[in-house]
C-alpha cells in the first residue's frame, strides 16, 4: 500500500506531479524542476519531507547504545546539537545514514531515510540486547517541513522565530504561529535553512501559513525532482544510490565524519579503522561530462580501456549548466582529480573529468 503524508491533498490541489517514492505518494514537481531548483538557490523553497523517519531513543543506556551502533562519538554530543553519521554493520557497510539530535539527558531523536525506516528500527532492536533503552518509532505521528534557501532566515524571522541564537546542526524547541515544534538548522540542499518537526495535525495549517508569509520572499513548494538536483550539486549522498550495505563511510568519502580518537567500540570499527590507515579499493568521485550526454545511475565507468567503476548518481546541474555525476571507481594511484575517464552511454564511451566535490559552493554553515 502506498502511503500519503498529511499534506497529500495540498500537493494535489497545487497541481503537483505525483509519483511513488520509497512506498510514499510524493510530489516530484509542481512547475518545473529547473524553476524549483532556482527558487531554492536564489530565494526560499518549502519541502514536504514528512516521509522521513523519526525515531526517539531514550533510557539509561541510550548514549552508550548509540555509541555502539554508529562511528560518531555520541558521548561527546552536546545538548541540542546534531551530528551526521552512519548506521554501520560489522563489515563497515551501511544500513543507513542518519542525523542524530540530542534532546536531553539520555534522550535523542534520529532522522532516518524514508526507504530505510523499517530496516533501521529492526537494526536498532537487534543491537539493543543488553541495553536499558527505549526505541520509539514515531514516524507516522510527525510531519516534517524543510525551508531552504538564502531567504529562509528572513522567512523564519517573519514567522516569529528568534533565529539569531541558533547555529548550524542544532535543534531547539520552538513556537511558530502558536504551534510547538522542533526547529533544526539542517537541510539537504547545500543552502542554509531549517527543518520543522511537529505533530501531524498541524501540517496543513503550518504549510498554508508558511506559504502565505513567504510570498514576499518568493517562496515556492519544491518537489523531489529539485531536491535531488540540489543535493547532487552539493555533493550529498543518497542512500540506495551512493550508499548501501556494500559500501563503507571511507569508500564514500565520509572519513571527515569518523572521529579518529573515539575509544569506544562500534559496529564495523575494525574494518573502518583499517581503511583509514591502509586505504580502500574503491572511492567515490565527482564527474563532469565533457559533452551533452548524462551519466545515469548504473552506467559503467572506464579508464584506459578497462572498466574501473560505476555511476551512482547523475543528472543536469541547473546552477552550472553542466552534466554531473557521482561514481565509484577503483582506487588507482594513476587516477586522480583532473583526469579524464569514459562513461558508457548507449554502447558508446563519452569523456568525463574527475573533479572535487561539491559541484557548487555550499552555504549551509552558520
Amino acid at each position: 500500500m502506498v502511503k500519503q503524508t498529511f499534506l497529500h491533498e495540498k500537493h494535489v490541489q497545487l497541481g503537483a506531479k505525483m509519483v511513488d517514492f520509497a512506498t510514499w505518494h510524493m510530489p516530484v514537481q509542481y512547475t518545473s524542476i529547473l524553476e524549483e531548483h532556482k527558487t531554492v538557490r536564489e530565494n526560499v523553497g518549502i519541502f514536504d519531507v514528512s516521509h522521513m523517519g523519526e525515531v526517539f531513543v531514550s533510557g539509561k543506556d541510550a548514549t552508550v547504545f548509540l555509541n555502539k551502533i554508529v562511528p560518531q562519538d555520541i558521548e561527546n554530543l552536546e545538548y541540542e546539537k546534531a551530528v551526521y553519521c552512519q548506521l554501520t554493520k560489522d563489515n563497515g557497510g551501511l544500513v543507513d545514514d542518519l542525523i542524530i539530535y540530542k534532546l536531553g539527558i539520555e534522550s535523542y531523536l534520529i532522522i532516518c531515510n524514508a526507504s530505510r525506516v523499517d530496516e533501521d528500527v529492526n537494526w536498532f532492536s537487534i543491537n539493543s540486547n543488553g541495553y536499558d533503552v527505549k526505541i520509539d518509532n514515531q514516524s507516522h505521528n510527525y510531519s516534517l517541513l524543510a525551508l531552504q534557501g538564502p531567504k529562509a532566515i528572513e522567512l523564519m524571522k517573519k514567522l516569529g522565530y528568534n533565529i539569531e541564537a541558533q547555529k548550524s546542526f542544532t535543534i531547539k524547541p520552538a513556537t511558530i504561529e502558536g504551534i510547538k515544534l522542533f526547529a533544526s538548522r539542517t537541510g539537504y540542499t547545500g543552502e542554509d535553512g531549517f527543518e520543522l518537526l511537529f505533530e501531524n495535525k498541524y501540517a496543513e495549517f503550518l504549510w498554508d501559513k508558511i506559504l502565505e508569509k513567504g510570498k514576499e520572499f518568493g517562496i515556492k513548494p519544491i518537489g523531489l525532482g529539485a531536491r535531488d538536483t540540489l543535493r547532487l550539486e552539493a555533493g550529498l549522498h543518497l542512500y540506495g544510490n551512493d550508499l548501501d550495505e556494500t559500501t563503507t563511510p571511507i569508500e564514500a568519502g565520509l572519513s571527515w565524519s569518523i572521529p579518529k580518537n573515539k575509544i569506544a567500540d562500534y559496529n564495523g570499527k575494525k574494518v573502518i579503522t583499517e581503511q583509514l590507515s591502509s586505504g580502500v579499493s574503491k572511492r567515490l568521485v565527482g564527474l563532469i561530462m565533457q559533452d551533452k550526454n548524462i551519466a545515469r545511475h548504473g552506467y559503467d565507468v572506464y579508464f584506459e580501456g578497462e572498466k574501473t567503476g560505476q555511476v551512482t548518481s547523475g543528472g543536469v546541474s541547473p546552477s552550472t549548466g553542466k552534466n554531473i555525476a557521482l561514481a565509484y571507481v577503483k582506487n588507482n594511484e594513476n587516477l586522480k582529480t583532473g583526469d579524464i575517464v569514459q562513461v558508457m552511454i548507449r554502447e558508446k564511451l563519452h569523456d568525463a573529468q574527475i573533479v572535487k566535490r561539491p559541484f557548487v559552493t555550499k552555504r549551509n554553515k552558520v
